[in-house]
């Protein structure tokens, strides 16, 4: 597909990012359809971090285009920018604010005012209840859109913050680790949230150190090595087994040998 297409939710076409004389990404060729989850795989220093900060607005490119939505982003692309074309980043553990009530964190940077330019409290508080039961079906008991993000679990925190994305119709979802010191309940609940994503329409990509769970939930999955794309392959081509395998043989220096 040409670049620009707006059949993606986002391309990168020759992205390449040095540091001084080391280059982190080589040659990065990647689409991500508008309703397809794809599992972003390798290994420590493949580059995945720096693909995602470039994606999400926090490092420019050296070289290379990004699109998002069939949109050529300008080179003075920062994380403001991406969050108004729709780009939406859910971290581990970093990305709700722990003293703030549920309804504030569904609207920090977006709040609703009134004429005077105060807060429209009710209306946000509405909202977030509207969020949190059918976006996301969140029905913790004890726990309402006044409750401290404090009072919830891990898996419980990663639903909100999938659940405000999912609202501000995001055109891309990018979950970095989201379910990394969770118990195997918690992680549970995250992979739902997540195949709510696909539900909904929207494009998401995983990172996950846990080949299991990237399998369970993504579409296709792309590897990278030393900062190159090695592999895109679809989950119908692959098991489980078989991709673990894959990423084993780079993960023991095979690709070196032959």
């Amino acid at each position: 597909m040409a670049a620009g297409s707006d059949q993606y939710a986002m391309q990168m076409v020759n992205v390449q990012k040095f540091f001084g004389p080391v280059q982190a990404l080589k040659d990065i060729n990647i689409e991500v359809g508008r309703n397809e989850i794809v599992g972003l795989i390798g290994d420590n220093g493949a580059g995945k971090s720096t693909l995602v900060k470039i994606l999400t607005g926090v490092y420019r490119p050296t070289s290379g285009e990004l699109y998002i939505a069939g949109r050529k982003v300008p080179r003075n692309y920062s994380v403001k920018r991406a969050h108004e074309l729709g780009v939406e980043t859910v971290y581990q553990d970093r990305s709700l604010g722990e003293k703030q009530a549920l309804w504030r964190n569904f609207f920090i940077g977006r709040q609703i005012t009134l004429p005077l330019g105060f807060i429209n409290v009710r209306k946000q508080k509405e909202i977030a209840q509207e969020i949190m039961l059918n976006t996301i079906g969140f029905r913790g008991r004890g726990i309402t859109v006044d409750s401290k993000v404090s009072k919830l679990s891990g898996g419980e925190r990663q639903g909100v913050a999938i659940g405000r994305a999912m609202h501000f119709e995001a055109e891309l979802i990018v979950l970095d680790e989201p379910t990394v010191a969770l118990s195997l309940k918690e992680v549970r609940k995250v992979l739902d949230f997540v195949h709510q994503i696909k539900a909904g329409g929207r494009a998401c990509i995983y990172i996950s150190h846990t080949i299991a769970d990237v399998f369970e939930v993504a579409d296709r999955f792309i590897v990278m090595d030393r900062g190159e794309i090695v592999a895109s392959i679809e989950k119908g081509a692959t098991t489980l087994k078989e991709l673990d395998d894959f990423l084993l043989s780079f993960a023991h220096g095979l690709r070196d040998r032959t």
